[in-house]
């Protein structure tokens, strides 16, 4: 079974919600790092809240957030602005739709 896969794709707003392995505030950052390891994307810069980490990443040229919420165990990856990425997370989403990891 895939690590990580497509649960909804929101074309819309620019949103990708992701089925993952369980984690808390704590584990988050090595699953983040997993997963961006394996979009072979980067890590331009991180936040935490008390419930959420916010970690700007590069993916082939295009900025977008990966979010992870830790009281619903749930990740996200969104546009910066509907307007842009769009491109980059449709392909996202046929590639966590075939599931990776």
């Amino acid at each position: 079974m895939a690590m990580f896969s497509l649960r909804e794709f929101d074309a819309e707003v620019g949103r990708i919600i992701l089925i993952n392995p369980s984690f808390d505030f704590d584990s988050y950052p090595p699953l983040g790092e997993k997963l961006v390891s394996l979009l072979s994307a980067s890590v331009v810069e991180t936040q935490s809240d008390a419930d959420l980490h916010s970690w700007l990443i590069d993916f082939e040229g295009c900025q977008l957030f990966l979010r992870a919420e830790h009281y619903s165990e749930t990740m996200w990856i969104e546009a910066l602005s509907p307007q842009t990425g769009v491109e980059e997370l449709q392909y996202l989403a046929q590639l966590f739709a075939m599931g990776i990891g």
